[in-house]
């Protein structure tokens, strides 16, 4: 059940979106079956990964919330008018940065481009539940 949109309006601003999110649009906590959050961004957040991790691990606990990642890694290190972010980190370093914060949050972490997947929790799984059963089959 999808319950809302987080916007951050063409900033990056993580904190003001989850804290609306958690603290306005989850008030009727009780109403929902299930309480997720997807986060679809192609970079970094303004603020500090601990800052977040930190935020998110509480109220996720609070909650009984997921907040689960999905990053679409382009390729071009600044927006189309060629203004660079007020934090900057190259896609690796923000992948890293978003594996942390899932953490915190008892989520999942997918990471795709252009060129594919890079990196999915889901299908790590996936993965090794098939090697599970090709083991178990062969014994």
């Amino acid at each position: 059940r999808w319950v809302l949109s987080l916007q951050c309006k063409g900033s990056r601003n993580l904190m003001s979106a989850l804290r609306r999110a958690v603290e306005v649009d989850f008030k009727d906590k009780d109403k929902h079956k299930s309480q997720g959050l997807y986060l679809l961004t192609t970079g970094i957040p303004d603020q500090e990964t601990h800052t977040i991790s930190a935020y998110v691990a509480e109220v996720c606990r609070g909650f009984d919330l997921q907040l689960h990642v999905c990053l679409f890694s382009v390729m071009e290190d600044v927006d189309s008018k060629g203004i660079i972010p007020p934090r900057y980190a190259n896609p690796t370093e923000t992948a890293i940065a978003f594996k942390e914060i899932v953490q915190a949050a008892n989520g999942r972490f997918h990471w795709f481009g252009e060129e594919g997947i890079f990196e999915s929790d889901d299908i790590t799984v996936l993965v090794s539940e098939m090697e599970k059963a090709k083991s178990y089959s062969q014994k």
